[in-house]
């Protein structure tokens, strides 16, 4: 595990967390509408649940790319999330969790879920020095993603464009006091060691144009009731 600061940041309550995905409007629509993925959603691929907010942004530009037109903001119980942690694979060997590379091999195997630490994103979407993750899910993650875990859906591909508009008009800080409340999940250590997390690991906020905006406060996704 390299030294970049590892951290789980997201809108969370005492009951759920919010994690984001980015879909056609064929799937996301019904999805928003009610509350649950269509009958029709596949099972039978990786699903990956992204709990920050301009992560998504990055790997759908925005709500643009084909197929992701439509960002979704998932609250999911935060058992679920932790049982998906508790039973995850990390997706490449680190030698500060892994006793070897058959153990991780091994873990690759079993797992249905795999987690994965990439770069944070700015209001620009460019790259901090935090990592931020991606959990990926499959099989049996999947069914209890879809059948248990969701608590509800929320289209959030307004609030995603507003924010995108006003970065690109210089208005920073005015963008990014309308991104969600992004906050350290409170990870038990035997998870964060599990998933390589770092512990306590100090965050930068989102620059733009060379600038460190102000603090994500005041959100109007809102923050998650307790």
């Amino acid at each position: 595990m390299s030294d970049v600061p590892r951290e789980i940041r997201a809108l969370y309550s005492a009951e759920t967390i919010t994690v984001y995905q980015a879909y056609s409007s064929e799937i996301a629509g019904p999805a928003a509408a009610e509350g649950r993925f269509p009958d029709g959603y596949d099972r039978g691929r990786m699903t990956w649940i992204k709990p920050s907010f301009l992560w998504m942004m990055y790997r759908s530009s925005w709500g643009s790319a084909v197929g992701q037109e439509r960002v979704l903001a998932i609250r999911i119980r935060r058992e679920g999330f932790e049982w998906a942690l508790a039973h995850s694979a990390l997706s490449g060997y680190d030698g500060r969790v892994h006793a070897s590379r058959d153990q991780w091999k091994r873990e690759m195997r079993r797992s249905s879920v795999r987690v994965q630490w990439d770069p944070e994103r700015d209001l620009d979407l460019r790259p901090m020095s935090v990592r931020a993750l991606q959990v990926g899910l499959r099989g049996e993650a999947v069914d209890r993603y879809l059948d248990e875990w969701i608590v509800g859906i929320d289209d959030v591909t307004h609030l995603a464009r507003t924010v995108h508009d006003l970065a690109r008009e210089g208005a920073g800080e005015q963008a990014a006091r309308l991104l969600p409340v992004e906050r350290p999940y409170p990870l038990p250590g035997s998870l964060a060691s599990r998933i390589g997390a770092s512990r306590a690991a100090p965050r930068a906020e989102p620059r733009v144009g060379g600038e460190q905006t102000a603090a994500r406060t005041g959100r109007r996704l809102g923050a998650e009731p307790g």
